[in-house]
């Protein structure tokens, strides 16, 4: 099964992406071996060169790092994968904030929705 990918972004960022968010979702464990090149290449559906270059550019940030003859390997660096989850998720908040106020919601609107929706008690939200 491959990996569906936006024609609007390189392939190779995507797969950064995909294995990054791997990481500090934790579905890919610090120490983790991660698959051969051609095994993710299949995986993915893309070309084994795509696979080494999106590997190659997640080594240089930090994120995996190679064993010589034993293969590539996720990163221990618990700091880096914090630092990126709270980054991914400021992302996402902000992508949130701003649909909500593409549909209208002033600031102050939107925190007791997004309580509503989690089931917070509503009357708590009208104290603020």
């Amino acid at each position: 099964m491959s990996w569906k990918f936006d024609n609007n972004q390189p392939i190779y960022l995507q797969i950064c992406n995909i294995i990054k968010l791997q990481i500090v979702t934790g579905q890919l464990k610090i120490g983790e071996r991660l698959p051969s090149v051609r095994d993710l290449a299949e995986i993915a559906g893309v070309n084994p060169n795509t696979i080494q270059r999106a590997l190659s550019d997640l080594e240089n940030q930090g994120f995996v790092y190679s064993k010589r003859t034993s293969g590539r390997f996720v990163t221990d660096n618990q700091e880096l994968i914090t630092v990126t989850r709270h980054t991914l998720a400021h992302q996402e908040l902000q992508n949130f904030v701003t649909n909500m106020q593409n549909l209208g919601f002033k600031n102050d609107e939107i925190v007791p929705e997004l309580e509503i929706f989690l089931g917070g008690n509503s009357n708590d939200s009208a104290t603020r």
